[in-house]
Parts: structure tokens; sequence; C-alpha cells
């Protein structure tokens, strides 16, 4: 069983919004663990998790370049936001995102690449770079997006300087439309990604261990109800596939105009573009998601910094 310490506690605090003793409860319930400690105050009812899920633990910012059917994107951290605002910071960034375009996701081919202008691989660049700036820096990921008729279109939330910020979307639409506006359509898809952060395109491409995780969920709030269990059954696939299709970028309420599903957004501009319009895959990096910053204890260390003085 993990440690339950109180800055674990109020780290899942943070995660959730749920008050510090039902969050103490629900690490204690889970033997530490705090994924089902998650779950577990959201079958309770406690927690708003699903929705702050997304949240970042990273400095840094995530670079994006586009070229016509080809989009690439490169997610680079740094310790501090201080330095993702550092002018060679940024310049690494949009270099390492403009070199993934031929190297695409293998990351380690990526850091062989030749540097531009010299200096050697993309690997001892970046050496050099926390060497300069004094702060530890990393390429964590690399991802290659192309069709082979239609357009790649981006976005960029949160933006530092042109093509890097926060948030990087790249959209892939496959189409004989007007490249031009079949690209403009693409970037407002590309904004609709960045907002509702669908994580497949279609209900049914949802990954099938988040569905179950979700019925476990569903099936311990609908038996709490005390309905016959033909009605719990009900209750539980009712919520999963509501779930599914929250997650779904096609069946999604399209967030430019609040009203329309996705799918019909799509259909209609297909229409006035003369041609079929498919999403053939859209990627979302979000700066930081999935990294743990290790909690420090502020009073602790000015304490230590006193003491050393």
């Amino acid at each position: 069983m993990a440690e339950i310490t109180a800055a674990r506690v109020k780290e899942l605090r943070e995660r959730t919004g749920a008050g510090m003793m039902d969050c103490k409860k629900a690490l204690t319930e889970t033997g530490g663990d705090f994924e089902k400690a998650i779950d577990w105050l959201r079958a309770k009812g406690l927690s708003a998790a699903a929705k702050k899920a997304s949240r970042t633990a990273a400095e840094g910012l995530v670079g994006v370049r586009v070229e016509g059917r080809r989009g690439a994107m490169v997610e680079v951290n740094s310790e501090t936001d201080f330095v993702a605002k550092n002018a060679q910071f940024q310049s690494f960034v949009a270099a390492v995102a403009q070199l993934a375009l031929e190297t695409g996701d293998d990351l380690e081919a990526l850091m062989a690449a030749p540097f531009p202008g010299g200096g050697g691989t993309v690997r001892e660049a970046l050496t050099s770079n926390i060497a300069t700036i004094g702060e530890q820096q990393a390429v964590r990921r690399a991802v290659l997006v192309e069709v082979p008729e239609g357009v790649v279109a981006s976005y960029v939330h949160n933006a530092a300087a042109p093509g890097m910020g926060k948030i990087g979307v790249l959209v892939a639409l496959e189409s004989s439309a007007d490249p031009a506006a079949l690209a403009e359509f693409g970037r407002q898809l590309a904004m609709h990604v960045a907002a509702a952060n669908p994580l497949a395109i279609a209900p049914e491409d949802v990954d099938p261990a988040l569905l179950a995780r979700e019925r476990a969920v569903a099936e311990e709030k609908a038996q709490a109800s005390g309905k016959p269990a033909e009605i719990v059954a009900r209750m539980v696939e009712g919520a999963v596939r509501k779930f599914a299709g929250e997650q779904a970028l096609l069946s999604q309420q399209y967030v430019i105009d609040g009203k329309s599903r996705v799918a019909d957004v799509i259909a209609a501009e297909a229409r006035r573009l003369g041609a079929p319009v498919s999403v053939a895959r859209f990627v979302r990096f979000q700066l930081g998601e999935g990294i743990e910053r290790a909690a420090s204890d502020f009073a602790a260390e000015v304490a230590a910094a006193a003491g050393q003085a």
C-alpha cells in the first residue's frame, strides 16, 4: 500500500475538485492507488476528474509545422515557463518541428538528425541548450500526419510564437476539394479538437480499456440506485454509450456554433465544397499531459535554505 501523505491528498484534490476528507478516504479505500482513487470519487459522485484529468504538469512548448498534405508536431519540455519564452528555446522547438516532417514519429531518428546550422545532431544541440540556458530540457514526443489526397490542417492554442504554444492539433482531411478552402475548414475542426479533446474519430473507435473502466464506474453508480437488475443494466449501457459519444469527434457538439454535431458540419461542408470530406486522423498534444511533477513543500524548502545560510 502506497503511503498516504498530505501532499498526495492535496494532489488528488487538485486533480478532482473533491474535498480533502473525501480525497483522503478515496486513497485509503484504494490502497493509495491514485488512478483508482479518482475512479472511486467519480463513482461516489464526488469528483469532476474526467474534466480535470488533462491538467498539465510540465512546461515547455508544443511545436507544429505543416506543408500541404503533411504535418508534424513535437513536444519539447523545460522546467519553467520562463524558458518557454526564451528566443533560443523557441528557435530550437521550431527547428525540431521542421525536422520532424522528415523523421516522423521516430523520436530516436529525430534526435540523431543533423541540426540546422551546424552544431551536430538534435541531441547535441539540446545538450548545448541545456548548458547555455541552465535548465533541464527534453524532446518528449513527435508525430507525423499525412494524407494521399487532401490537406493536413493545424491549430495552436495559447501561442507563444508562430507555430508553437501550449496545445497543438493536427487534423488530416481526405478530399478532392479545393485545398485552400479545405485547409480553412480543417483549421476550424482543429480548434474544435483543441477545445473538446476527443479521444477517437467515431464512438466505435474509443479505446475498449477506457470503456471498460467507464463501465465499472457506471455499474457502481447504477447499483447504488437500488433499482431492479434489468433497469440497472439499461442504465449502465446508456451511460457507456453516452460516454463513448462524448469522447468521439464525429458525435460531439461542434464548439464553433454550439449546436451542430461535428458529423453534420462535415457533411454540410462537403456539400458546399462539392466533394466528399472525411477525417482520416487527428492528433492533439497538450503540454505536459501524463507527466506528474513532484510536489514540493515550499515552507520546508525555505526552512532548509535558512538553515544552510
